[in-house]
């Protein structure tokens, strides 16, 4: 019992420990912590009514966080031989896309998810994905989604 208690509470002391990767809805101080959790280099460039925080990781992933006059990321997409940890760059929005995702599909090359909050995009084979995600609620005016790239 008290081995379990342990177990228990060190589990507990290492997730509040654990770096806060926000993604989606984050801010932009979640952007630095995707860059190194990714072990990648940033580069940002600027729009008229967002930025864009461009991470390239050295085994070829590059990852785009559009982020708000506001300070907040309202889009993410990513390009690479694999897909990036959907976890972290849904942010608060993963379980609500995993939650929609729990329903069989059966085109494994292409995902399409929309649900009251958050829209994902994910396409590819073998060492070469892209996908997107966003925020309808955060999309700055004169912003579409296909400017998501």
């Amino acid at each position: 019992m008290k081995l379990t208690r342990t177990v228990i509470a060190s589990v507990a002391f290492g997730l509040s420990c654990a770096p806060a990767l926000a993604g989606l809805g984050g801010d932009v101080p979640s952007v630095e912590a995707d860059r190194a959790s990714m072990k990648g280099a940033l580069h940002i460039t600027s729009a008229a009514s967002y930025a864009v925080h461009e991470i390239n990781s050295s085994d070829g992933m590059r990852v785009h966080e559009y982020v708000s006059p506001a300070g907040k990321v309202f889009a993410v997409s990513w390009r690479g031989a694999g897909i990036p940890d959907l976890r972290q760059m849904l942010g608060s929005y993963y379980a609500e896309f995993a939650q929609a995702t729990s329903q069989p599909h059966y085109n494994h090359h292409q995902l399409s998810v929309q649900t009251a909050n958050v829209v994902v995009q994910s396409s590819g084979h073998a060492r070469a994905f892209i996908g997107r995600a966003w925020v309808p609620a955060l999309l700055p005016q004169n912003f579409a989604p296909n400017d998501i790239n």
